[in-house]
């Protein structure tokens, strides 16, 4: 079968890139979900637990990998992060390259917040950045209500800021309108479309 276009979706934090991949799915194209698959591996039964549960036992509780057990010890451990990224990372590839291979479409979206992070761009054939204003996006996080002003900041800084994705994007979706980023999603793929039937 043949591979699907893949769409690889990204975006800061808060920039409606839930929203957006969900206007993805209402067009019917397949999306893989990159926290979802987190969710999966991290399960009962999910491959990371024997891996991660080796590195930190107190992270594996009932069977399945606490995060707020993995926060605790990122917290405590300055090399955590990268040991416990070294094992998720390649099993979230796995997953990803798993449901691109068995995708019954001629286009699929992969939601990774951190594609650029994480160099996944190579994996896709376009991408798309979600954005909006910094003001929208302070305050669509911190009305969330899980997290302050200081995690909100310190996040951000370990993400590429918005301009570079921006600079390096396919295609941007504002997100302060619903109606308009549907309208976007909707030339987006009509766009990617009619160059693949050019091609």
């Amino acid at each position: 079968m043949k591979r699907p276009f893949v769409i690889g979706l990204t975006g800061s934090i808060g920039m409606g890139k839930t929203t957006t991949a969900r206007l993805f799915a209402d067009a019917g194209v397949p999306v893989w979900d990159a926290d979802a698959a987190v969710h999966r591996l991290y399960a009962k039964g999910g491959p990371a637990i024997d891996p991660l549960g080796a590195l930190c036992p107190e992270a594996v509780l009932r069977g399945e990998v606490d995060r707020s057990a993995l926060k605790d010890w990122i917290a405590q451990d300055p090399t955590a992060l990268r040991r416990i990224e070294a094992i998720v990372h390649p099993l979230v590839a796995e997953d990803r390259a798993r449901f691109i291979s068995a995708a019954d479409a001629d286009i699929v979206v992969i939601d990774v917040p951190l594609l650029f992070e994480v160099g996944a761009e190579d994996e896709v054939d376009a991408i798309v950045v979600v954005s909006a204003p910094p003001e929208t996006q302070k305050a669509r996080v911190l009305e969330r209500g899980t997290m302050d002003q200081h995690t909100f900041e310190t996040i951000l800084a370990k993400q590429m800021p918005d301009e570079e994705k921006r600079k390096r994007a396919d295609y941007v979706i504002e997100t302060t309108s619903l109606a308009a980023a549907r309208e976007k999603v909707r030339a987006v793929l009509k766009n990617i479309r009619e160059n693949m039937t050019n091609a």
